[in-house]
C-alpha cells in the first residue's frame, strides 16, 4: 500500500461510515468469510493477499494471540489522505488493533494488526508536563459565524506571562492537531505552560465548520480564511486577556502554519516573534508530488496502482501550474482546493515576506521529516543568512511531528503514541524567555 499526503484543504468527514466499514470488514474475518473480505480489496491487495494467504494470515494471528473473541470498539481517522478504521479486537491472550485502510473508492488498500494502545495511553501527558503547574479554560476564538472553540492553557504561578498562538498544518485539524495516536499541539501547550508560557490552541475552521463550508461551496476560499484571519483574531484576543503580557504574544506555526507564519507576522507587526516548525518554503503542490514519490519508494518498485495514482496527481498538479488570475472565480476543485487557493499561495512567497520582517524568528526542523524536508530548512537558512534576529535548529532524529524515531519515517509511525521531544519544548521556551 502507498499513501499520499493529505491535500492542503480537506473538509470531508465521513468518519462514521469509515468506522462502520472497518467494523464490517473485521466481522468478515471473524466469520472466516475470506472470499468476502478479499472481495473488498483493491487490485494491489488482491495480488499481495489472495484468499488462501489471507486465511493463513488470520490463522497465524490467532495461533499467536489466541482465538478471536469480540470487537471492543472502532474509531476512524485520516492518515496521509486515506481513511483508516482502527478496530480494537479482543483475542483470548491480548487486544490488537486491526488497522483497515480505505482508498477513495472505499476499497481496502491496506490491512495491519498492531498492539492496541488503550485510550488512556493516548491521553497521558508528556513526561516534561507538570500538570500542577498550569490550568486550562475554554476560550472562543473570533466572533460571528466563524467562532472557534479553543483551550487556553495558563501557568499557575507568576505572570504576566508571554503567550503563543498555535497555528495548524494542512487539513481539518482539531485544537490538539491530532494526527494518528499523537497530539502535538497538546504536548506543546502542556510543556510550554509548565515553563511559564501561556498557550492558545483552537479548532481549525475547516474542522469546526466542515459541513458549512461544503454546503456553501469553497468559491474564493484561500489560506486567509482557512488560517490567517483566525490566527490574527486569536492574537488580538490574547492581548486583551488578563494575566498575559500584551507585548509578548508569539505565533507558533507547524507545517502549513509555519509556511504562513511570515504572512501573519506581516499582518501584525506587533507580534513579539514567530516560531516556525517544519515550515514549507516550496509550492505545496510540489511537496505533494515529492512526498508521494517518497512513499512509493518505501515499497521498492511502484505497483501499477501506485504509478496510476502518481500519474493522476501529476496531471492535477499540471493544472494547478497552468492557473491564471482569470481562473480565480472558478469553483472547480484542484487537489481538493479551488483555483483561488492556489493562486493566493503563488502570489505570496513566504521567503520574500520573511526577509522583510522585523520580528525575531525561530526556525526548527526535524531531520527525519519526509513531508517538509531539510531542503526547505536550508532554503530558510540561505534566504535569511545574515539576519541577526533569526535562529535555526535541526533535530536529526525527529519526524514531521517532532517526535523521535529511527530510520526512514513513514505514515505508520504516526499511529504509534509519542510526544514532541522535550528539547523542542525547552528550546522554544528559552527562546521566548530571552525576548
Amino acid at each position: 500500500m502507498v499513501v499520499a499526503i493529505e491535500a492542503p484543504l480537506t473538509v470531508q468527514s465521513g468518519s462514521d461510515e469509515v468506522a462502520s466499514a472497518g467494523k464490517k470488514f473485521v466481522e468478515l474475518l471473524a466469520k472466516e468469510d475470506f472470499a468476502g473480505a478479499v472481495g473488498q480489496f483493491d487490485d494491489t491487495m488482491r495480488t499481495a493477499l489472495p484468499e488462501p494467504k489471507l486465511k493463513e494470515t488470520w490463522q497465524t494471528l490467532q495461533s499467536q494471540a489466541g482465538p478471536f473473541q469480540m470487537q471492543l470498539g472502532t474509531k476512524a481517522t485520516k492518515l496521509a489522505g486515506y481513511d483508516v478504521a482502527l478496530v480494537t479486537c479482543q483475542f483470548k491472550q491480548m487486544a490488537l488493533d486491526a488497522k483497515v485502510v480505505f482508498d477513495a473508492k472505499g476499497q481496502v488498500a491496506g490491512l495491519f494488526f498492531v498492539p492496541s494502545h488503550p485510550a488512556a495511553n493516548a491521553s497521558e501527558p508528556p513526561p516534561y508536563a507538570r500538570t500542577n503547574a498550569f490550568r486550562e479554560r475554554e476560550f472562543i476564538v473570533g466572533g460571528g459565524e466563524w467562532r472557534l472553540p479553543g483551550t487556553l492553557t495558563l501557568p499557575t504561578t507568576g505572570g504576566p506571562w508571554p503567550a503563543v498562538v498555535l497555528v495548524h498544518g494542512s487539513g481539518p485539524n482539531d485544537r490538539d492537531e491530532t494526527i494518528g495516536a499523537n497530539k502535538p499541539f497538546r504536548d506543546l501547550a502542556w510543556g510550554l505552560a509548565s515553563k511559564g508560557v501561556a498557550v492558545l490552541r483552537y479548532e481549525k475552521r475547516t474542522k469546526a465548520y466542515a459541513e458549512k463550508l461544503q454546503a456553501a461551496g469553497l468559491g474564493q476560499f484561500t489560506v486567509q480564511e482557512e488560517t490567517i484571519d483566525d490566527a490574527l483574531s486569536a492574537v488580538a484576543q490574547l492581548r486583551a486577556t488578563d494575566g498575559l503580557d500584551p507585548k509578548r504574544i508569539f505565533i507558533v506555526g507547524h507545517s502549513l502554519g509555519g509556511m504562513l507564519a511570515p504572512r501573519i507576522g506581516q499582518a501584525d507587526p506587533k507580534l513579539a516573534g514567530l516560531i516556525i516548525l517544519a515550515g514549507a518554503t516550496r509550492p505545496l503542490e510540489d511537496l505533494m508530488v515529492e512526498q508521494t514519490r517518497y512513499l512509493i519508494s518505501l515499497h521498492g518498485q511502484p505497483s501499477s496502482e501506485s504509478q496510476a495514482k502518481l500519474d493522476e496527481l501529476l496531471a492535477e498538479v499540471a493544472k494547478v501550474k497552468k492557473l491564471t488570475p482569470g481562473d480565480s472565480s472558478s469553483t472547480a476543485l484542484l487537489l481538493h482546493a479551488p483555483p483561488s487557493y492556489w493562486l493566493d499561495l503563488r502570489e505570496h512567497d513566504t521567503l520574500t515576506i520573511a526577509k522583510e520582517l522585523r520580528q525575531p524568528l525561530l526556525i526548527l526542523q526535524g531531520g527525519r521529516d519526509y513531508q517538509v524536508t531539510e531542503v526547505d530548512f536550508n532554503r530558510w537558512k540561505e534566504s535569511l543568512a545574515g539576519h541577526a534576529n533569526v535562529t535555526f535548529k535541526l533535530y536529526p532524529k525527529l519526524n514531521h511531528l517532532f517526535i523521535a524515531g529511527e530510520g526512514r519515517s513513514t505514515p505508520d509511525e504516526y499511529e504509534e503514541p509519542g510526544h514532541i521531544a522535550e528539547g523542542v519544548v525547552t528550546d522554544i521556551a528559552e527562546w521566548i524567555g530571552a525576548r
